[in-house]
C-alpha cells in the first residue's frame, strides 16, 4: 500500500478516495481495524465534539481529571525539544495542534518561540486560549506578544500556511482524526514547515499491534508502527523518538516522536 500511495502523491494530488480505498484494501498492519471515513460530519467527528463540549475549559478538563500530570508532561517536552538542538534563529513561528485551552502553548511553545499559532475547534476552548495564554498566571507569565493566530476549526479541516513554521506540535489529538485525514493532515503539515522545520508528535501508543478505539470520547490509540508508516507515506523522516517518562501506572504509554521532511519532496495537492 506504501507504495500506491506514494504513487498517487506523485502524481497529481493525494486524493482523499485513492487513501481511503487503499485502506480498505489492506491495513498498513494487516488487520481491519482502521477507522475511514468521508466526511467531516461523520459520527466519528460529531460524537468526539459533544464528548469535549461537555468538558470544563481547565487544565485539569484537558488532561482529563490528570491535571497533576501536567508539570511531568511540559518538562518532558521540554526535555524532548531540547534535544533536537533547534537553533535560536529558527525559533520564530510554532503550531500547536489541538490545542485546547492553550495548556502545551502557554508552557512549552511560548516560552521558546516568538511567535504561536494554536488550532482548536471547540469554540469554548479556543476563546480560553486567548486569556489563558496571554495573562500571567501565578509564578507562570502570559505571553500577549507571541500569542499568534488562534484556528477554531477541526484538523480534518484546517488548511495551514506553507511555508510557515519552524515547529509543528501535536499532542493527545491525532486519534479523533480517521487513518485518511491522519495521512492528509501529515502532508499539510509538511507543506507548512520552512526548511529545517520539525514536526512532533506526541501520542498515546497501544502495547499490542491493535488499534484500541475509546467510544466515549470517540478516538482511537494507534500502534507506534502506525504512525511510523503515515510518516513515511506523507513525506517525513523520523529524526528522534522518546518514550515519557514517570508517567502514573495504567495510563498508554504516550511517545513523542520528531520528523523533518525528505530533502526530495514529492508532489502535492
Amino acid at each position: 500500500m506504501e507504495d500506491i500511495i506514494k504513487d498517487n502523491l506523485e502524481k497529481k494530488s493525494l486524493k482523499r478516495e485513492d487513501i481511503k480505498d487503499n485502506l480498505e484494501e489492506k491495513s498498513l498492519e494487516k488487520e481491519e481495524n482502521y477507522v475511514v471515513s468521508q466526511s467531516s460530519n461523520s459520527e466519528f467527528y460529531l460524537n468526539a465534539q459533544k464528548y469535549w463540549a461537555k468538558i470544563p475549559p481547565t487544565v485539569n478538563g484537558m488532561l482529563g481529571g490528570l491535571g497533576y500530570i501536567n508539570a511531568l508532561d511540559i518538562q518532558g517536552s521540554n526535555c524532548f525539544l531540547r534535544e533536537l538542538k533547534i537553533k535560536d534563529a529558527s525559533k520564530t513561528c510554532a503550531l500547536d495542534c489541538g490545542a485546547g485551552i492553550g495548556r502545551v502553548s502557554k508552557n512549552l511553545l511560548m516560552p521558546l518561540f516568538a511567535k504561536v499559532d494554536l488550532v482548536e475547534q471547540d469554540q469554548a476552548f479556543a476563546a480560553k486560549a486567548h486569556e489563558y495564554c496571554v495573562k500571567d498566571s501565578g509564578a507562570v507569565l502570559g505571553y500577549p506578544n507571541r500569542l499568534g493566530e488562534i484556528y477554531n476549526i477541526g484538523l480534518q479541516d484546517f488548511r495551514p500556511d506553507v511555508n510557515k513554521y519552524n515547529l509543528v506540535w501535536s499532542q493527545w489529538v491525532l486519534g479523533h482524526l480517521t487513518d485518511v485525514d491522519l495521512l492528509l493532515l501529515f502532508v499539510r503539515i509538511r507543506q507548512s514547515l520552512i526548511a529545517g522545520g520539525h514536526f512532533v508528535i506526541k501520542e498515546n501508543i497501544t502495547s499490542s499491534r491493535q488499534v484500541e478505539k475509546d467510544d466515549e470520547d470517540s478516538s482511537v490509540a494507534r500502534p507506534l508502527k502506525m504512525y511510523e508508516t503515515c510518516l513515511k507515506q506523507a513525506g517525513f523522516r523520523i529524526v528522534k523518538m522518546t518514550q515519557q517518562k514517570n508517567f502514573p501506572k495504567g495510563l498508554y504509554p504516550v511517545y513523542m516522536i520528531a520528523s523533518r521532511p525528505l530533502r526530495k519532496k514529492i508532489c502535492d495537492s
